[in-house]
C-alpha cells in the first residue's frame, strides 16, 4: 500500500472505553480502503479501564509505535500517600466528593492552572523530536492527532511548524477552551486564556478540523472562523453479529458507562422509585444496573433510599465483549445527558452501540440535542428534560407495558451512515 498515515492517539488497546474505539475502529477499517495505518502511542499510559479485548480489532497492516512518556500522577500519589490522603481508584484527574481536603483543592488548582493543557504535556516534546525523524525515514506525509488530552494536539502543532507540507488532521472528541472539565478543575482566568491561544493555534495551523457531534462543529467554526468536519461516532456490525437479545424475567434498565461528578441520574431514578410505589408490578419486575465506574456521592445517594437500592444493582466494568453479552440481557437502555455542560451537543459514543442492540432507549436531557435528534431519526428512543417528571413516569410505564406483554420491537436501529466502517470511508475522503 502507497498510502500511509501516523495516527497520533493516548488512548489505545489494552486501555478500554469509547474514546479507544473511535480510533481502533478507524485503524481497522483503514486498511480496507487502501491506507496503512500507523499508530503513535504511550508505553506507560496512566488510564483507569482495561479492556484486554479490543485488542483483536488491531489489524495485521497497522504498526503500533509505543514511546515512553512520564507523566506527574505517580509524583502527586507520592505526595498522597506522605500527608494520608487516599487515593481515588481510577480517577487521576478528579477528586471525588464536594468537600475536599486541602491537599486536593491544592492538587486539583495545580492540574488546572499549572499544568496547561494536561498532565500529558511532558509527551509533547520527546515525541516531536522521535516523529520529526520517524515520519521522514518512513515517508509518511500525513498524520491524525486526537484529544483529549489536548496536548495530543501540540505534538501535531509542532510537526507541522517543523514540516509545513505535512497534511495534519486534529480530531476533536470533546471541546477544549470550553470544555466542562476545566470547571472541575477550578482553571483560572490566566490559565483560560493559555488554553484559548493553544486551541487558536491548533485551529489555525492545521489542514483539516474534524470533530464528533453538530453541536461542536458549529462551536469549533465559530472559534476557527473556518469550516469543520463531522466525523461521529457510530458502531461496528461486526461487533453484533452474534448478539442474543434474551427476554429476561426483570424489566432490566441498563447503563452502560461512568457516571461521573457531572451526570446526574437522580432525576431518573426518582421516576422510578415514584412508579415502584404506584404500581406493585413495576415495583416486583425493574431493576436498573449500572455498568462501569460510578460516583460515590451518586451510589451513597441510592443506598441512602431503602426503596431505590432494592432494585438498584451496579457492576464494574466489563470488557467490550463481556458488555455485548449484557446488552442481550437487557430491557431498556439509559443514556444520561443530564448535568452535563453543554449537553444538546453530546453524543456519547454508546449512544450508537445502543442503536444497534435493537433495544429500546431512553434518555434524560436536552429535547433539541444532537443526541435527541439521532433518537427521533431512527426511532430507537425518545430523550426528556429531567424537569419533566411526569412525562418521564408515563413513557417508562408505558415502555414497561410493552415489555410485559411481549410487544417490544428489537430490530436494529442502526443506519448504516453510523457504521464505523462508513464513517472510515468519510475520512478517506479528507485524506
Amino acid at each position: 500500500m502507497g498510502k500511509k498515515v501516523l495516527i497520533i492517539a493516548y488512548y489505545w488497546p489494552p486501555s478500554g472505553g469509547s474514546g479507544v474505539q473511535r480510533w481502533l475502529k478507524f485503524v481497522k477499517y483503514l486498511p480496507s480502503f487502501g491506507w496503512t495505518p500507523y499508530v503513535f502511542t504511550p508505553e506507560n499510559p496512566s488510564f483507569a479501564v482495561r479492556d484486554e479485548s479490543l485488542l483483536k480489532d488491531v489489524p495485521p497492516e497497522a504498526e503500533v509505535i509505543k514511546f515512553p512518556i512520564w507523566e506527574p500522577y505517580g509524583a502527586f500519589s507520592r505526595v498522597s500517600s506522605a500527608v494520608g490522603e487516599k487515593k481515588s481508584q481510577g480517577q487521576a484527574t478528579l477528586p471525588y466528593g464536594k468537600e475536599k481536603s486541602f491537599f486536593q483543592k491544592l492538587t486539583t488548582w495545580i492540574r488546572g492552572n499549572l499544568i496547561i493543557p494536561d498532565p500529558r504535556v511532558f509527551w509533547v516534546r520527546p515525541s516531536v523530536k522521535f516523529l520529526n525523524d520517524f515520519l521522514r525515514d518512513n515517508h509518511i506525509r500525513t498524520i491524525i492527532t486526537t484529544g483529549p488530552p489536548h496536548s495530543i494536539h501540540l505534538i501535531g502543532f509542532r510537526l507541522k511548524k517543523n514540516n509545513p507540507s505535512l497534511k495534519w488532521i486534529a480530531d476533536f472528541r470533546d471541546p477544549w477552551s470550553e470544555w466542562g472539565l476545566l470547571d472541575s478543575l477550578s482553571v483560572g482566568k490566566i490559565a483560560r486564556g493559555i488554553h484559548a491561544r493553544m486551541e487558536a493555534n491548533v485551529l489555525k495551523r492545521a489542514s483539516a478540523i474534524v470533530t464528533i457531534t453538530p453541536f461542536y462543529v458549529r462551536r469549533f467554526e465559530a472559534l476557527s472562523g473556518r469550516k469543520v468536519v463531522l466525523l461521529s461516532n457510530g458502531y461496528d456490525p461486526e461487533d453484533f453479529e452474534s448478539l442474543h437479545l434474551q427476554r429476561m424475567t426483570k424489566f432490566v434498565v441498563r447503563h452502560v458507562g461512568t457516571v461521573n461528578e457531572k451526570c446526574n441520574p437522580r432525576p431518573f431514578m426518582a421516576a422510578i422509585e415514584d412508579l415502584a410505589k404506584e404500581h406493585a408490578d413495576f415495583g416486583r419486575d425493574v431493576q436498573v444496573d449500572f455498568v462501569g465506574e460510578v460516583h460515590p456521592e451518586f451510589r451513597a445517594f441510592v443506598e441512602a433510599s431503602s426503596g431505590m437500592s432494592s432494585f438498584t444493582t451496579f457492576t464494574a466494568a466489563v470488557s467490550h465483549r463481556e458488555l455485548l453479552n449484557m446488552y442481550g440481557k437487557s430491557s431498556l437502555l439509559l443514556i444520561v445527558l443530564t448535568g452535563y455542560k453543554d449537553a444538546e451537543g453530546y453524543m456519547p459514543g454508546k449512544l450508537f452501540e445502543y442503536l444497534a442492540t435493537g433495544l429500546p432507549i431512553f434518555g434524560t436531557g436536552p429535547e433539541h440535542g444532537d443526541a435527541a435528534a439521532v433518537l427521533k431519526e431512527t426511532g430507537a428512543g425518545v430523550m426528556l428534560e429531567e424537569i419533566h417528571h411526569g412525562r418521564i413516569k408515563a413513557t417508562l410505564l408505558a415502555l414497561y407495558e410493552e415489555w410485559k406483554k411481549g410487544e417490544t420491537d428489537f430490530k436494529s436501529h442502526a443506519d448504516t451512515k453510523y457504521s464505523r466502517k462508513e464513517i472510515t470511508r468519510r475520512l478517506t475522503e479528507l485524506l
